[in-house]
């Protein structure tokens, strides 16, 4: 038992009780909270003490359902659902570390009854997933936000992975920072290169030595293709990975068998038309990426225009065909 603590203290502890021991299939009797406020806090109360407690918590505005069975909280930031919804959102993006993912599950855990973390188990496993190392990520997010907020450019070191499986420097960059986007699994800083004179998109956890320069950002309206700001559907749609040349029309043969997935990535402004027994696609592309969605579906995709991507892809598929005919 703790040292005893004055009985003023009763009405948020017995909050605290319901919080932490509460649910709709775990109600605590007025006994159960009388036993638990002694043995923890210390704080004696009969029963009708903590009825009147309950009812001015109810009174606060605390969603406090009682019956015969007991009491429980079931007025939550989050019921049970989204949480696990949020959970399952943490162990599946790769760019948050196992480490900042186990603390970020934890303090959802605490937000619900304690009987809610046996629930979900494999919490525990967090640690075998495959997730990023990069510890600086999230300093790396709070620096950006604070450039962006300052309206500063940024200055870091850019870097890939070597045979080593660590990050290597590959260039130092300075930045105008506009927008964070989370696009496959990953955290990408969409900035401008003064020095190359484009947009270009960084994967955040690739990012080190990251500090706010004193020099002004280029405002994003001066760049040509920004003029009205970002159009956040051509970042969903166009590029289906994040390279930064300018998205234009592209001409597809298709599949039937394919086009859930060519919906999924490029949105439902794909046009759709038939040519005789084939079927053709319209779809605005990044043509760099285009180049390596097209190898990906190979199998069910041909490009028809513009040429230039078609014959990229013939080229990458004949160097692709000499590899694979040099194991026979």
């Amino acid at each position: 038992m703790t040292d005893q603590e004055p009985k003023k203290l009763a009405l948020i502890r017995i909050l605290r009780i319901l919080e932490r021991e509460s649910d709709v299939d775990h109600p605590l009797t007025q006994e159960d909270i009388a036993r638990i406020l002694e043995r923890e806090y210390g704080i004696a109360l009969e029963r009708k003490a903590i009825s009147r407690n309950l009812a001015l918590l109810e009174e606060a505005g605390f969603d406090i359902e009682s019956g015969r069975q007991g009491s429980y909280l079931c007025g939550r930031t989050f019921d049970d659902n989204e949480l696990r919804l949020i959970i399952d959102s943490i162990l599946a993006s790769k760019h948050i570390s196992a480490r900042d993912s186990k603390s970020l599950i934890d303090r959802l855990c605490g937000l619900t009854s304690r009987h809610f973390k046996r629930r979900v188990k494999y919490i525990h496993t967090v640690d075998q997933w495959d997730k990023t190392q990069q510890r600086q990520l999230f300093y790396n997010i709070e620096i950006i936000d604070a450039a962006i907020e300052a309206g500063k450019m940024i200055e870091c070191d850019y870097n890939h992975f070597g045979t080593d499986k660590k990050l290597h420097k590959s260039s130092f960059r300075r930045e105008s920072p506009y927008q964070l986007i989370l696009h496959n699994q990953h955290y990408y800083l969409m900035a401008y290169s003064t020095y190359w004179k484009h947009m270009s998109f960084l994967r955040v956890d690739r990012i080190t030595n990251i500090r706010i320069s004193e020099r002004p950002l280029v405002p994003l309206r001066s760049i040509e293709g920004y003029e009205r700001g970002i159009d956040y559907s051509v970042l969903t749609t166009a590029l289906p990975y994040m390279f930064s040349d300018k998205p234009e029309l592209i001409e597809l043969e298709v599949d039937e068998e394919v086009v859930d997935q060519i919906v999924d990535w490029f949105g439902k402004d794909v046009r759709f038309s038939r040519d005789g027994d084939r079927l053709l696609a319209t779809v605005r592309s990044s043509p760099m990426a285009m180049v390596f969605w097209a190898m990906q579906y190979a199998a069910y995709v041909t490009v028809l225009a513009p040429a230039s991507i078609r014959e990229k892809v013939a080229e990458n598929l004949r160097k692709a065909a000499e590899k694979y005919d040099t194991l026979n």
